[in-house]
């Protein structure tokens, strides 16, 4: 539990349900939701109890506008669950060739997570297709470092 959360005995009860709806809306790709919700001070990082972020939900369901949305807001796009998942290695996994697009061009790392999405495109024998955009991704071997500038 990082220091910014509450212990769960301390949540309010319709603060689970509520954000149970949101982790819901995200898996649906709901965008009217998020599209009210995050410029309202929505977290876009929010996290469920296994560590999935909104947009590992959206990208694991083939949601590419919602992707988007969340990454416009601020998400990270190489946030990884309890796993180690990322969601460009959740993306090439479900063959979801929208958002694999969506999350590299906002800074997604193909070296990042355990597996990683490179070591996923070679189990799910995707490299003819990706491998060369995976290469050249604006977030390769970032994930991790502090922002320079």
């Amino acid at each position: 539990m990082s220091s910014n959360e509450a212990p769960a005995s301390h949540i309010p009860p319709e603060a689970i349900e509520f954000a149970s709806r949101l982790y819901n809306a995200a898996r649906a790709g709901q965008m009217d939701v998020f599209e009210q919700a995050l410029p309202a001070g929505l977290p876009a990082n929010l996290t469920n109890e296994k560590g999935d972020t909104l947009l590992m939900l959206a990208a694991y369901h083939g949601h590419a506008d919602l992707v988007k949305l969340l990454i416009q807001h601020g998400a990270d796009p190489n946030r990884v669950n309890d796993r180690g998942q990322s969601p460009l290695a959740g993306a090439i996994f479900k063959k979801e060739d929208a958002v694999i697009e969506v999350l590299l061009e906002g800074g997604a790392d193909p070296d990042h997570g355990s597996p990683s999405a490179l070591d996923c495109l070679s189990m799910f024998k995707q490299e003819e297709k990706w491998g060369e955009k995976f290469n050249t991704a604006p977030g390769k071997g970032k994930a991790g470092k502090p922002a320079s500038g």
